[in-house]
């Protein structure tokens, strides 16, 4: 039995009214598929658990979970999954304004994080004075101005080609899934 918690960020659920799952339902899944201490975190889609053996990678264990999410679901659900010594980094390694009252911060996890470096490039113009970018390791840290928030270039990054292949979660979500998953 390996001791190492992981979340599960499940891309695209409970969004504008589509892929609607109760996160009792979601828990459930995760108990009836071998991760009995399985736990969920608001409505968005994150689930704290305990895989019975340490995956060979993040990637096999996302694999794994978008095929039990399929078969319960009969829907494609992207999966990013992140160890606890993975959260950690990424708070650790967040700009030293993420976080901070004055700004609405975003952790972007990327499915590929080796694609970091290319979705840095990608990212569109950001609002000079209103808009922060940074890369991390296999994330993007994104955070705008509270005040000017409605002024920021976000919304580019949801519409562009690349979003299909991330998942975002607010600063505060990612600093609670660390602390659920110690």
């Amino acid at each position: 039995m390996v001791n190492i918690s992981y979340v599960a960020l499940l891309r695209g659920i409970n969004v504008g009214g589509k892929n609607i799952i109760p996160m009792r339902e979601l828990a459930h899944m995760f108990h009836v598929h071998g991760f009995p201490d399985a736990r969920t975190y608001i409505q968005s889609g994150n689930v704290v658990f305990t895989p019975g053996q340490a995956p060979e990678t993040n990637a096999a264990l996302e694999n794994q979970l978008e095929k039990m999410l399929s078969s319960e679901l009969g829907t494609d659900i992207m999966v990013v999954a992140r160890s606890s010594a993975e959260m950690t980094k990424i708070i650790e390694d967040a700009p030293i304004s993420h976080g901070s009252e004055e700004r609405r911060s975003d952790v972007i996890y990327l499915k590929h994080p080796e694609k970091a470096p290319k979705f840095f490039s990608q990212l569109p113009p950001l609002r000079e004075g209103v808009d922060e970018a940074s890369e991390g390791d296999g994330v993007l840290y994104f955070s705008r101005l509270a005040a000017e928030a409605s002024k920021s270039r976000m919304s580019r990054i949801v519409g562009s080609v690349m979003y299909r292949e991330m998942t975002i979660r607010n600063w505060r979500t990612t600093a609670r899934l660390k602390e659920l998953m110690e």
